[in-house]
């Protein structure tokens, strides 16, 4: 088989001995070629002009979450093929590695990359299902380009936190989980909508839900980690069905710490409950939209201010080696 890997040499877990030690691996058992991300959306680039010249019957993606979603909507440039679904493979670099890590793969690169080359001599693969998201025609935002996401989305104040965790990187500070949680504090006595929210959830055939404070898109369960403990915004979720959302209207000081202890202590079946929540389960289509503009990530990358954004789960959209 011949594969293309895609190196993100700026993973924050991988080494330049180490990421040499996993090619000669994978070369061991592929016909392999390397290329290596320069700029943001390299990765993208790459993906895309291995499916457009037809040569590479799988991509690898070697690097974090960030670089798992650009693979990801290259293959997908064009959508699902009718016919046969693009083909990926993921070795974990990253900080977290969501995706990765609810696909069962192990979040050593190393132990990683042994797990794919069982996989590829077994020949063993799994169809996932993904998101969607897109600008909402007839609104300000109706020209932004369709983009795919493999575990998460977020629409408001989680989005708000991963624009601060960036802008803190960007000044050379190391990705951790005591970054994020500092970022998920400032954020909060900043958020100027905790009281009274501005996001409204539609959905076709159906009342719209107001006056949401926080939206979180989940396309799989768990929605991250904190260390090795999995947190779970929708337990529901599942790459085998479509989109699960949570919502919550309220974030005042004691909802906040009642949102946050029963995610810390999340489960398989249960996660954030009560009165102000909102859970909803395999939805295909609906759209968030905000009387104000909010921040919007999608797979952990800040992707700047919307009004509003439509989304749609594909329920077989990739083929993935694991």
């Amino acid at each position: 088989m011949r594969a293309l890997l895609v190196v993100n040499p700026a993973a924050t877990t991988t080494s330049a001995r180490t990421r040499d030690v996993l090619i000669h691996a994978l070369a061991s058992d592929l016909k392999l070629d390397v290329a290596t991300t320069e700029y943001r959306g390299h990765a993208r680039d790459l993906a895309r002009r291995a499916v457009d010249s037809g040569t590479h019957e799988l991509v690898v993606a070697l690097g974090g979450d960030g670089t798992v979603n650009e693979v990801v909507n290259g293959l997908l440039h064009d959508g699902p093929a009718p016919g046969e679904l693009p083909r990926l493979a993921v070795v974990p670099g990253g900080s977290t590695n969501v995706f990765a890590r609810a696909l069962g793969l192990p979040n050593d690169a190393v132990e990683a990359t042994g797990a794919l080359l069982d996989a590829l001599r077994d020949g063993t693969e799994r169809t996932v299902g993904l998101g969607l998201a897109a600008g909402t025609p007839g609104t300000a935002d109706e020209s932004v380009p369709a983009r795919w996401f493999t575990f998460c989305a977020g629409f408001g104040f989680d989005a708000s936190v991963i624009g601060r965790v960036e802008q803190q990187r960007e000044r050379g500070k190391r990705s951790t989980h005591a970054l994020y949680i500092r970022q998920v504090m400032r954020q909060f006595f900043g958020e100027p909508n905790r009281r009274q929210g501005t996001i409204t959830l539609g959905r076709p055939g159906q009342d719209p839900i107001r006056e949401l404070a926080l939206s979180i898109v989940c396309n799989t369960s768990p929605w991250t980690f904190l260390g090795n403990r999995p947190v779970y915004a929708a337990p529901r979720a599942s790459f085998d069905t479509a989109l699960d959302v949570l919502g919550l209207a309220k974030l005042s000081a004691p909802a906040m710490t009642r949102y946050a202890t029963q995610l810390l202590t999340s489960t398989p079946e249960r996660g954030p409950h009560g009165k102000h929540v909102v859970g909803l389960h395999d939805l295909t289509d609906f759209t968030l939209q905000s009387q104000a503009p909010l921040p919007f990530q999608m797979d952990g990358d800040h992707l700047g201010l919307r009004t509003s954004v439509t989304f749609t789960g594909v329920r077989r959209a990739l083929r993935v080696i694991v």
